[in-house]
């Protein structure tokens, strides 16, 4: 084929694939119930606010939006995932066209689409997804800008880092990483000296201004949880109890060769191997490294959950295609010597871990016990807790003056969506932590009422517990949820819900703090 042919070969077999996974998780995104923190996701979208106590809140617009258009199921409140992923892949492409050939880009297509992360991203309705499409978009305008120092690619490296601000607050380490990289150009150090890069930061951070002034009004409350959950709440101290935790994370959500190619293309673009004009080589590094590297350093003092460092691996893919696939690159004596053997198992073992999630999940097939199968014990069961919670509301002596509520705001969440006509529910944080729900439901306006509550788990302690907070409380009815598993061939007990009517509510729903420092405090 000429040049132009295989171009147009590549563009469309690019097309093809991205095209063909995007449909596959859109027609998938059916096939199995919402998760609990997606459910929570969807309650943001019936509770339209600047800002959130958990996260940054472009997820809660996306999926009221989504389920104003296409109705309260599974595939309306995931399709804002779906899309973004969509999104940040076709910008992949675009870098590894631009900067390193066709056959890269391609490269780049069917390795994002097999990597159990970014599908992960894609499916489920978190904001990883939406942050990806902005991290994507972000640095392919910013290397965009760099090169050409054009008003409209600044301006839209501005535009998806506020957009991506108001997905996930990590997106804040984008803007130094590529600054970063603007210093230590010799290239491109002298674009910082002019005022775009400088107007773009600011078009980006005057997005995200309505989250700063909603936590202004309230405590800044998010920045206080964020705060928390990397352990500002504890002494300072270091050690290496959770660095293994965070590597066999990573190595778990990318798949390990797909890992141990990563990690190579990082050291291999560190050691300097490429040419030394090929200025998108350190770009890629400082737009995807740093941010592992952050996590790395506060995994010695706090526990790191897998998909915070997920942005991280976007530049990196295309990285460890361009160093790696077979005749992927330009010129092959500038980029470090391909591996067809390591980048075809690679490859083949990330879409066999996928895949083999994927069918677990609507079809388990492998005979695991129900402790190890995460899919089981966090998305099985939900709608039919939701039908029999409402059946329970229906017959307490005052069905109207019922209402339905969680001891964590996953099951108030998941009860709000699956329980007919999705009523409004409650979620007690009294004895837990705070959450979306105390801004939502005071006490006074459901003094005196009765309730219906779910438990997964410790059902006796907060059987005794309610009694704080209720004139009376029944003894809890188990809700066992069994179902067939193929080589199982007979039923079994996936999940163990609890449901507890309560009587005359007297007040006490709101998270009460501890004694003592708690950076939660308002």
């Amino acid at each position: 084929m000429s040049d132009s042919e295989q171009r147009r070969f590549h563009f469309w077999a690019v097309v093809a694939w991205l095209g063909g996974w995007t449909l596959f998780r859109l027609i998938y995104s059916s096939g199995f119930l919402l998760a609990p923190d997606e459910t929570n996701y969807w309650q943001w979208g019936r509770h339209l606010a600047w800002g959130y106590h958990d996260q940054a809140p472009l997820l809660g617009w996306a999926i009221g939006i989504s389920t104003q258009l296409f109705g309260h199921n599974e595939t309306a409140v995931r399709l804002p995932s779906i899309l973004s992923m969509g999104v940040a892949s076709a910008y992949m492409c675009a870098m590894a066209w631009r900067w390193f050939s066709p056959r890269t880009a391609w490269a780049v297509a069917l390795l994002s689409q097999g990597v159990l992360e970014f599908n992960v991203g894609g499916l489920l309705a978190t904001c990883d997804g939406l942050q990806a499409a902005a991290w994507a978009g972000a640095c392919y305008h910013a290397a965009r800008a760099y090169e050409d120092d054009r008003w409209s690619q600044w301006l839209g490296a501005g535009l998806w880092f506020g957009t991506g601000m108001l997905a996930k607050y990590t997106m804040v380490l984008f803007a130094p990483s590529v600054f970063a990289y603007g210093l230590f150009s010799a290239v491109h150090r002298k674009r910082l000296a002019g005022a775009k890069p400088y107007v773009a930061l600011g078009l980006g951070s005057a997005l995200f201004f309505p989250v700063i002034w909603w936590n202004f009004q309230n405590g800044f409350q998010s920045f206080r949880h964020v705060a928390y959950i990397g352990g500002a709440n504890t002494g300072f101290s270091l050690h290496i109890k959770y660095l293994g935790d965070l590597f066999g994370s990573q190595a778990a959500l990318l798949s390990p060769l797909v890992f141990i190619l990563i990690l190579a293309a990082w050291v291999a673009a560190m050691r300097g191997r490429y040419r030394p004009g090929h200025w998108i080589v350190p770009f890629a590094v400082w737009t995807s490294f740093p941010m592992l590297g952050l996590f790395l350093a506060l995994s010695l003092h706090t526990r790191i959950y897998g998909n915070w460092p997920g942005a991280a691996y976007l530049t990196a893919t295309v990285l460890a295609a361009a160093f790696y696939a077979p005749a992927a690159s330009g010129p092959g004596s500038e980029l470090p010597r391909p591996r067809p053997r390591l980048w075809k198992w690679a490859l083949g073992t990330s879409y066999a871990f996928t895949l083999l999630i994927l069918v677990q999940t609507v079809f388990p097939v492998l005979p695991l016990p129900v402790a190890w199968d995460r899919t089981a014990t966090e998305l099985s069961g939900w709608d039919k807790l939701g039908e029999a919670a409402s059946e329970m509301a229906l017959d307490m002596p005052r069905p109207d003056k019922t209402f339905l509520f969680g001891m964590r705001y996953q099951v108030a969440s998941e009860l709000a969506f699956y329980a007919p006509g999705n009523p409004e529910t409650v979620s007690i944080n009294r004895w837990n932590r705070p959450n979306v729900y105390d801004y939502w439901f005071t006490d006074e306006a459901l003094l005196g009422m009765d309730a219906v509550g779910a438990v997964t788990r410790h059902a006796d302690m907060y059987f005794k517990r309610l009694g704080e907070i209720f004139d009376r409380v029944d003894p809890p009815v188990e809700l066992p949820i069994r179902e067939r598993r193929p080589l199982w061939g007979t039923e079994k007990t996936v999940n163990t819900f609890w449901l507890i009517r309560c009587y005359g509510f007297k007040g006490g729903i709101h998270w009460q703090p501890p004694k003592g420092f708690d950076v939660r405090k308002g």
